[in-house]
């Protein structure tokens, strides 16, 4: 083999490694999570300490943001490859496909990558943390890596505390933000809405926020149990206790349109209250882009008991989480303008 040929081999085997290891982190959630953090910070944290009196310096430059995120991110990139680490048996029945441990890269290396990523995590939160001597704040990153080694090791295959757990990391995501940024905590004694420097009705950040991760926290409860439902086979060979195993399809199917109703009615009141206060952009988009699809994903939801159908309910409503985060952006055009 000549030089060239031996170069481009190396080259090629070079790709397919940071592809597997990128398939294996799940780079496009991970991608979400970044945005959806980047998206409070700039969207509601930054405006806050110009519009509202009274706050202390944020801490959460964007030096300290960086550093903030990229601990989250690692720690959930390391959470996804602990969690495949203990699924393979499972996943050789489900998608042999597209499984990526043993058949791309050997179990060892991902587990001394998963320990590699949570210790740079916490260190990076350390960090932050040590800014305001406040080393209490670490204990919510020790606290996500262990929720998400039990949930590899033992949540995931009992009775909905998996579906809850991992529903609770989700809105962790949205508020550590709150927890590393002492500014943030000013508003946990203020009023729900209050005039600020602008003279304009302004909601607490702390409310928005709050709202925010409801939401994150009911859909991805709901897209937990979807992904059972497309996994039921290879989840009953394993002896796992899920909802679907346990309760069949079709009242895992009903459970998930309650949590639906769960979801919008907060929804439809914000909207209601949206328009009541002459905030009628936000309104459209939220009634068009989150509350219309979400009844119409739970209408069809039922339609039909295949993989391949819950696969693409479980994308779907993902589109509609992102949705829910693109009204951040909105929220912050129509107060720029007020």
């Amino acid at each position: 083999m000549s030089n060239e040929a031996t170069m481009q081999h190396s080259t090629t085997q070079l790709q397919q490694t940071v592809v597997s290891w990128l398939t294996l982190i799940r780079w496009k959630n991970l991608l979400i999570i970044l945005g959806t953090q980047l998206l409070i910070w700039s969207c509601v944290i930054l405006p806050a300490s110009k519009t509202w009196e009274g706050l202390p310096p944020l801490l959460l430059t964007s030096f300290h943001f960086s550093l903030i995120a990229m601990s989250t991110v690692l720690i959930a990139a390391a959470g996804y490859i602990i969690n495949d680490y203990f699924d393979i048996r499972i996943d050789m029945i489900n998608k042999p496909d597209k499984m990526i441990l043993e058949r791309k890269i050997p179990r060892r290396k991902a587990i001394i990558m998963h320990t590699v990523f949570n210790v740079l995590g916490i260190l990076l939160a350390f960090y932050v943390a040590r800014q305001r001597t406040a080393y209490e704040w670490l204990s919510l990153q020790l606290l996500v890596t262990i929720l998400l080694w039990l949930y590899s090791t033992k949540f995931k295959q009992r009775f909905m505390i998996g579906n809850v757990v991992v529903a609770l990391l989700t809105a962790l995501t949205i508020l550590t933000l709150v927890v590393y940024e002492p500014a943030m905590h000013v508003f946990l004694r203020k009023p729900v809405f209050e005039k600020t420097v602008t003279g304009f009705l302004h909601l607490n950040p702390i409310w928005l926020l709050a709202v925010y991760a409801y939401f994150a926290f009911v859909l991805t409860w709901m897209r937990e149990i979807v992904k059972d439902m497309e996994d039921l086979k290879g989840d009953a060979e394993e002896g796992c206790d899920t909802m679907p195993i346990r309760w069949g399809l079709k009242t895992s199917a009903q459970f998930i349109q309650l949590l639906s109703v769960l979801a919008l009615l907060p929804l439809l009141f914000s909207s209601y209250t949206l328009i009541a206060t002459r905030n009628y952009i936000l309104a459209v988009y939220t009634i068009i882009a989150i509350i219309l699809p979400l009844a119409l994903w739970t209408f069809f939801l039922n339609r039909r008991s295949t993989s391949e159908h819950y696969a693409s309910q479980s994308s779907r409503i993902k589109l509609i989480m992102i949705a829910g985060i693109g009204s951040l952006i909105v929220n912050f055009i129509t107060e720029w303008y007020r």
